[in-house]
Formats: C-alpha cells, sequence, structure tokens
C-alpha cells in the first residue's frame, strides 16, 4: 500500500500530462477543444484535493468498524482471493455507479462528472467535491465485511478508476471482441451520452458484464451520434458553479415541495422526477426515451 501511495504522484502527473497533451493535439488538428472545459476540470481537481486533506470525513472510521466486526479474514496469498476481490469490486462499483445516476442524492455529485459537453481525458477526473459525504465509501463496505483490509479495498476502488481514465475519448473505436467483456471507450461514451437512446447504461468500471447480467447494457450506434453533457446543458467553466449546480437545484425543489413525502422522494428518486400533482406524470428514463425532444435537449436537470 506505500508503494501505491507513493505513485500517485507520479500517476497524476502522467494524467495531466496525457490530458495536456491531447487537448494540445486536438486543438492542432482541429481548433474544436475546450480549453474552459479543460481548465474547469483542473479546478475541479485542485478543489477535491483540498478537501479530501482536510481532517474530517467518516470513511475509516466506517471502514476500520466494519472491519473489526468483519465475518472472515482474507489474506491475498492465493489467485482465488485476488479473483474474488476483482468480481467483488466490480460488483460493487456497478451498483455505486447505478445508484449515483438513478437517486438523485448521489446523482448531485455524479452529475459534476458528467457536465463535460466533450468527453476527452480531462473528463475523467472532474469528479465534485462531495462524494465522501454523500456516502460513497458505504457501497464497497461489504468488502471489507467479508474480510478485506480496507486499504486493500480502497486500493482497488482507485485502480477501477484509474483503468477508466483512458475510456473518456472519442477517437477510440470499438476494439473487436474485447467489446464483450471489458468496458471500452465505445461503451463509456454511450455511457457519457445525453441522447434518450443512451441514457443510464453502462454503468461497469473495468468490465461490462454485470451490464449485460442486469440489463442496463446498450452498444453505441452509428446512426446515433452521441451528444454528451447534460440532459439540460451546463455551460459554465466556473468550478464552483459545476460542483453544487445540481445541489443548489436539489434544494431548491425540495424547499418547494408540498410535504416531507415529496421532500424525501426528491432525495431518493431519479433525477427529473416530479410529483404527479405538478405535471401529472413521474419523469422517468423510459419516459424520457419516448417523449419528443424540442431541439437537442428537454428542459430538466437530468444527465
Amino acid at each position: 500500500m506505500d508503494t501505491l501511495k507513493s505513485a500517485v504522484p507520479v500517476i497524476l502527473v502522467v494524467v495531466l500530462g496525457a490530458a495536456l497533451l491531447e487537448g494540445i493535439i486536438r486543438s492542432l488538428r482541429s481548433g474544436q477543444y475546450d480549453w474552459r472545459a479543460y481548465f474547469a476540470s483542473l479546478g475541479d481537481l485542485a478543489g477535491r484535493r483540498m478537501i479530501e486533506a482536510l481532517p474530517f470525513g467518516l470513511t475509516m472510521s466506517l471502514f476500520s468498524f466494519v472491519w473489526t466486526h468483519r465475518l472472515f479474514t482474507v489474506s491475498l496469498t492465493t489467485w482465488w482471493s485476488w479473483a474474488l476481490l476483482f468480481i467483488g469490486e466490480e460488483f460493487c462499483y456497478y451498483w455505486y455507479h447505478r445508484c449515483s445516476h438513478r437517486v438523485r442524492w448521489f446523482w448531485a455529485t455524479h452529475a459534476v462528472h458528467h457536465s463535460p459537453n466533450q468527453l476527452n481525458f480531462a473528463t475523467a477526473y472532474r469528479l465534485g467535491w462531495t462524494g465522501k459525504l454523500t456516502g460513497t465509501p458505504l457501497f464497497f463496505l461489504p468488502l471489507v465485511w467479508l474480510g478485506y483490509a480496507p486499504l486493500v479495498v480502497l486500493a482497488a476502488v482507485a485502480i477501477n478508476l484509474l483503468y477508466q481514465f483512458w475510456l473518456h475519448s472519442d477517437s477510440i473505436p470499438k476494439l473487436g471482441w474485447l467489446e464483450w467483456p471489458f468496458n471500452t471507450p465505445s461503451h463509456h461514451r454511450v455511457h457519457h451520452a445525453a441522447n434518450d437512446e443512451y441514457l443510464d447504461v453502462n454503468y461497469g468500471g473495468v468490465v461490462i458484464v454485470f451490464d449485460r447480467l442486469f440489463g442496463t447494457y446498450a452498444e453505441e450506434r452509428d446512426e446515433v451520434p452521441c451528444r454528451y453533457g447534460l440532459v439540460k446543458p451546463l455551460y459554465s467553466s466556473n468550478p464552483l458553479r459545476i460542483a453544487f449546480h445540481e445541489w443548489v437545484a436539489l434544494a431548491k425543489d425540495i424547499y418547494a415541495a408540498d410535504n416531507w413525502r415529496e421532500r424525501l422522494a426528491y432525495l431518493i428518486k431519479p433525477p427529473g422526477w416530479q410529483p404527479s400533482s405538478r405535471d401529472g406524470e413521474h419523469l422517468s428514463r423510459q419516459h424520457l426515451q419516448n417523449r419528443p425532444l424540442v431541439g437537442s435537449s428537454v428542459s430538466i436537470w437530468r444527465r
């Protein structure tokens, strides 16, 4: 674990260097690179690093408590213990990612990652500032309860996210048979698209297997080019606006709610949900896919 921790600065330099190089190359080739979004993503990263350095947070306390009450102790000395860690972390990540799209409380943070209107390497590290506060670590506690040490679990999550860096590309083509088991740039382009046909799919981290199993897989289609960003596009390059725009929208909806049941529903229902008494119907992914679009977006806060 000390080795992994010491490698973080090197990894960060490589990631930032790759994003900068991509921006330069795309600017020279087409002149269509969004440098304002690039610097906004840098601002998001800088703010998140400062927040993570603050001496608060329940992550390690929760992990330590669950570790103390674990069922087993898994030693990483066999191939199957590593295999189970990989499968278990992927399973937990799938449900974390799916809930981040389907539960507005978690979406308020995750919307930051989907806010860029271009897909590029800089998008990969625009992750928001409030992840620790919303309970993201809870999704990975089962692995600790089953016997994997907290630092091992956190390292597995970090490696999963690092793998996904190269997926944020709109220029890498489909990769043949690798498309079936693995999460690829093609699959992730679909995940980041705001088209009705592509909403709320392809949640996998390293693999796409759980999406296939649970019915949330969608293939990239040549006749449906991906439109990136939020359904209601966010054009701001202000890191503060990017970090908190969905929290502000959520707070406004809760304040305007008629009762506590509606307030709770705004927190736990999917983004875009409205009480039936307001618009005559609950907005859902299925409804969004069947409703006609006016222009390129619908006027609700949705990915």
